[in-house]
């Protein structure tokens, strides 16, 4: 079993994916679970969780509205304003649906770097663990100390590092992201996805050995059983097809032993995210 646990899905238009440059035409269309569907079942994935790529509400509703059409959708982490005052009024709409497993900001969109430490940031976060959710930390390297400070206030809250914190793989730089990614691992709360590396490595001429030295690091630092796998399809499709980018830390986790596999591959994705239901109506599969 493989579960892909960052992806996206979009019905695109150009003032709300305003970020999508010249150089991202291919991602300047509709992705629908129909779409995404049968590159799932090529590459053997029995489930994913889809993750927000606009902040609204608007978007975090419809997601949950494909979740319950599309059974391959086994979780969503979407979007509240965890700065606003109706946070309570957001969170108690979304959580009701067995689906909604965490939420996110695009934090490294943010001009101030201190976001996440602003204090209605800070009192949102508060509210957000009552309700067992995830918190997924969309972060630069430079972000990554913040991150350790946000964390260590909130221990009984989990934390997803997406994208392994974007390290610069295509300047092929590792040694201050190392040293604070290592910093953040130390916290058993927080886990890691084996994602979006293409995206920062060189479009056009990524290697596998490129991406290595990376996947190493957050293998040492966080363990197989707080990484997990996911595409950032279709995010991905600007350096690599789904197939490509999943065999990627596929082809990386080929030395491990059978156990530290299934972790990466499905089992991680489960502990975290709390998913219940994964083989639509067959038998129950729950992490150990």
């Amino acid at each position: 079993m493989i579960i892909d646990s960052h992806h996206h899905l979009w019905n695109y238009n150009p003032i709300d994916y305003d970020w999508m440059d010249v150089s991202m035409e291919i991602l300047k269309r509709d992705y629908l679970p129909q779409d995404l569907e049968p590159l799932l079942k090529d590459a053997g994935v029995r489930a994913s969780v889809v993750v927000q790529a606009r902040q609204t509400l608007e978007e975090t509703q419809w997601l949950l509205d494909l979740a319950g059409t599309y059974d391959f959708i086994q979780g969503v982490v979407g979007w509240v304003d965890l700065r606003s005052p109706k946070l309570l009024r957001q969170l108690e709409r979304f959580a009701r649906h067995p689906k909604l497993v965490g939420v996110r900001h695009v934090i490294h969109d943010e001009p101030d770097d201190d976001f996440m430490l602003r204090k209605e940031f800070v009192k949102g976060m508060g509210i957000l663990q009552e309700y067992g959710l995830v918190y997924d930390l969309l972060l630069f390297p430079k972000h990554l100390p913040r991150a350790i400070q946000l964390v260590h206030m909130f221990p009984g809250q989990r934390f997803v590092l997406d994208h392994l914190g974007k390290p610069p793989i295509k300047k092929g730089e590792i040694e201050f992201w190392q040293r604070d990614l290592e910093k953040l691992a130390k916290f058993p709360n927080v886990y890691c996805k084996l994602s979006g590396m293409v995206t920062e490595a060189d479009w056009f001429s990524w290697k596998q050995e490129d991406l290595t030295p990376y996947m190493r690091t957050a293998l040492d630092s966080f363990g197989p059983g707080r990484l997990m796998m996911g595409s950032d399809w279709p995010v991905c499709t600007v350096a690599g097809d789904y197939s490509q980018v999943m065999q990627i830390p596929g082809k990386f986790i080929g030395m491990l032993n059978k156990d530290d596999q299934e972790h990466i591959k499905y089992r991680t994705a489960i502990e975290c995210y709390q998913l219940k239901l994964l083989n639509h109506g067959e038998e129950e599969v729950q992490s150990t």
